[in-house]
C-alpha cells in the first residue's frame, strides 16, 4: 500500500473539494491517460487494485505511471464508542482527486489495448473517469 513515510501531523481536517484541478491535467509522461470528472478521495487500496488491473492487461509490457499520492490520513473512530474523547486514529490514508487530474498514465502499448486497460482500471475506482490520448 502506498502511504507517506513520515508526516508533520497524525491527523487531518476533512477540508473541500471544490473546484477543477490546478497541476496534473495533463498527460506528461506517457501517450494514454485515466482523467478524473468528478472530484473524491481515492484511497491508497484502490490506488494499488488499479495499478494491477492496468498491468496486468497489458501483460507487463509499457510503462505505467501513478500520478497521485495518498498523503491525507483518515481517521475513524472504534465501533460502539462513545461520543466525545477526542478525534480516532489514523486508519487509512486517501489521495485527494479533483475533476480534470491525471491519475494513471500508459506508454508503449496499442491504443486498443490501453483503452480497455484503463476501462478494467475505471471499475476499481469509486469516481467517474475518462480515457484520454496525448495529441501528438
Amino acid at each position: 500500500m502506498l502511504m507517506p513515510k513520515k508526516v508533520k501531523y497524525r491527523k487531518r481536517q476533512r477540508g473541500k473539494m471544490k473546484g477543477n484541478a490546478q497541476k496534473g491535467n495533463y498527460i506528461a509522461f506517457g501517450t494514454y491517460g485515466l482523467k478524473a470528472m468528478e472530484s473524491g478521495w481515492i484511497t491508497s487500496r484502490q490506488i494499488e487494485a488499479t495499478r494491477i488491473a492496468i498491468t496486468r492487461h497489458i501483460k507487463r509490457g509499457g510503462k505505467v505511471w501513478i500520478r497521485i499520492f495518498p498523503d491525507k490520513p483518515v481517521t475513524k473512530k472504534p465501533a460502539e464508542t462513545r461520543m466525545g474523547k477526542g478525534k480516532g486514529s489514523p486508519e487509512y490514508w486517501v489521495a485527494v482527486v479533483k475533476p480534470g487530474r491525471i491519475m494513471f498514465e500508459l506508454d508503449g502499448v496499442p491504443f486498443e489495448l490501453a483503452k480497455e486497460a484503463m476501462r478494467l482500471a475505471s471499475h476499481k475506482l469509486p469516481i467517474k473517469t475518462k480515457f484520454v490520448h496525448k495529441e501528438s
